[in-house]
């Protein structure tokens, strides 16, 4: 499934094009008929492939992808995501997460405010490695998301997720001192309008983290 959906997704495989047949297929994978057809059933579920009979398994144009997929967001992320894939992920967060973090500065309980503290205190911690600061940064706002008491906003985490991992791996604020503290205030300002219960202040403080990652991105790519 992955491969075939990794070559769907970098156009190995292009929009409208006919897969080859189960046979050839069936004899690359070394898989069982059973296999197989779970595999293309998982892929037509995610929008990418349709059967057709007597014709074969057309791959779908991209505006029938489920592009909110964990699977088909990770596949366009090995890819190699184009720089207008990743501005569309931008648009996308600044259109929810700062709404995210309005109705949590709204909602949010004792417990679920000190849990943003806590991932704020782990993502300024000096033994942070890239990874362990992504995976603070994404569970801070997965904890927004909680917080937001809206159970759509908190199935966006794998956009954000796939955000983060390729915002860092352009361009991590890890070892960069002053980058990365400039980072963990940012994040700091959230939680602190989130705590002071300031809707206009936490969406504020959203949009710039969200800006701030892609600058980054736009600067070390060369980009404008």
């Amino acid at each position: 499934m992955r491969d075939l959906g990794l070559r769907i997704v970098n156009g190995s495989y292009p929009e409208n094009s006919i897969l080859p047949g189960d046979a050839e297929l069936l004899e690359r994978f070394g898989v069982s008929r059973t296999v197989l057809r779970e595999a293309l059933k998982t892929l037509a579920a995610k929008g990418l492939i349709q059967p057709k009979a007597k014709i074969g398994t057309r791959v779908l144009e991209r505006s029938n992808w489920n592009l909110f997929d964990p699977d088909i967001l990770v596949w366009h992320f090995e890819a190699g995501a184009s720089a207008a894939f990743l501005s569309s992920i931008v648009e996308m967060r600044l259109a929810l997460e700062p709404e995210a973090a309005g109705l949590a500065a709204l909602r949010r309980t004792e417990a679920q405010l000190a849990k943003l503290y806590e991932w704020v205190e782990e993502m300024g911690s000096t033994r942070e490695s890239p990874a362990h600061f992504v995976h603070s940064d994404l569970q801070f706002h997965i904890a927004i998301a909680e917080a937001s008491g809206n159970p759509f906003m908190r199935s966006i985490s794998a956009l954000i997720e796939v955000a983060l991992v390729t915002t860092f791996t352009i361009s991590s604020p890890i070892p960069n001192t002053e980058r990365h503290m400039h980072s963990v205030a940012r994040h700091r300002a959230i939680a602190d309008a989130i705590r002071d219960r300031d809707v206009v202040a936490a969406k504020e403080a959203m949009r710039g983290v969200i800006q701030d990652g892609a600058e980054r991105v736009l600067a070390a790519s060369g980009t404008d």
